[in-house]
């Protein structure tokens, strides 16, 4: 089997200017500490008693699965940010959520925006919330900038 269900978690977050829009995202995927893996994007959900640990450095050109927001912007002056947020529910034995934002603005607004997102969430889930856990960035555009805020996947048994 390609993957197997990951035993733990972490947040990431990171922004960077470059010299073009893609250079500036390979620079925010570089400050979050992802830069040199291939991130395999994924839906949000957080499974069952995933247990959260600090970044570590992965495997150089590992298959790392991550739900992810992201925001590129080549508008000098402009504010940009991307956030996400987990809900982890009370019962260990049912799987968190996962929700990602990102938009022209300000990290405290898009950060409450996508906490939010996690509580409506899990409240359509009809799942109690132990609590939300949640990492954003914000960057001021010079010429081409870019954000990033992920959830890392792993299984430590690997």
């Amino acid at each position: 089997m390609m993957f197997s269900q990951p035993t733990h978690y972490f947040l990431c977050s990171g922004s960077a200017e470059g010299y073009s829009p893609l250079n500036a995202f390979d620079g925010a995927l570089l400050a979050s500490t992802v830069g040199d893996t291939n991130l395999v994007k994924m839906s949000s959900i957080l499974p069952p008693a995933c247990e959260k640990v600090e970044p570590f450095k992965l495997p150089y050109g590992a298959l790392v699965p991550v739900a992810y927001a992201d925001m590129v912007s080549s508008k000098a002056g402009e504010w940009i940010g991307a956030a996400v947020a987990i809900g982890i529910p009370a019962d260990p034995t049912l799987p968190g959520l996962i929700m990602e934002y990102h938009a022209h603005g300000r990290l405290e607004d898009i950060e409450r925006q996508v906490r939010e997102m996690a509580i409506q969430g899990m409240a359509t889930r009809n799942r109690e919330i132990k609590e939300v856990v949640s990492i954003g960035v914000e960057h001021r555009v010079d010429t081409h900038g870019a954000c990033f805020a992920g959830v890392v996947l792993w299984n430590a048994s690997k």
